[in-house]
């Protein structure tokens, strides 16, 4: 975390800013919180998200009684130096009430179900093959996992041509899934595949 306190503007919120916590990975927005100086001292120094707590009127670390802790990734300030993003890996719900987000009740949106299927996945690699289908299918190796995304691939395909659309919607996720689980099996993550993406979205230079 390479920011410098010093270069916020804690004045113009009366010793506060406030601070949107972001979800590092599924990028879902989790909750709204401040910080005064001292939090985000505290948060740079432990790597943890600590907030300054309006209605308790001091320091509070997330998750220091519920174990629902938030390992920082990035802070970022906004243009003007009195906003921040915070990039979190949460351990658990970010909202009291139990959900992910303090923002509605659901999971995490749009792509980010692909990260969170990721998470999902690596935490059943580690499991019993006897038990899990992830971890028996990790446990057999990245050439049995290629032929099950051939597989797959070629269901997806049959689906396109004479299948209804929820045909192909489910094995589509089938294929999705087990891209998933061949990635990880390799080391990769999605995101190798996003960066490939962005690459060649990059317009193309002029070799005239």
């Amino acid at each position: 975390m390479t920011l410098d306190p010093s270069t916020l503007d804690f004045a113009k919120g009366d010793g506060l800013i406030p601070v949107v916590v972001q979800d590092a990975d599924t990028l879902q927005v989790l909750t709204l919180a401040y910080m005064d100086r001292a939090a985000l001292d505290e948060t740079i120094a432990s790597g943890e998200a600590t907030f300054f707590s309006r209605s308790r009127g001091g320091r509070w670390r997330k998750g220091e009684t519920s174990g629902n802790r938030q390992t920082v990734v990035s802070i970022a300030p906004d243009c003007d130096g009195d906003a921040l993003v915070l990039a979190v890996r949460p351990m658990g719900p970010a909202c009291h009430l139990g959900t992910t987000s303090c923002f509605g009740d659901a999971d995490a949106p749009g792509l980010g179900r692909i990260a969170a299927l990721e998470r999902t996945i690596a935490a059943r690699a580690s499991e019993d093959p006897s038990v899990s289908y992830t971890a028996r299918m990790i446990a057999e190796g990245p050439k049995r996992l290629a032929q099950k995304v051939g597989e797959e691939g070629v269901e997806t395909a049959l689906a396109g041509v004479a299948g209804p659309d929820t045909e192909l919607a489910s094995e589509a996720a089938d294929l999705i899934y087990h891209l998933l689980v061949l990635l990880r099996s390799r080391h990769l993550s999605f995101q190798a595949v996003l960066d490939v993406l962005a690459e060649r979205a990059r317009p193309a230079k002029d070799t005239r």
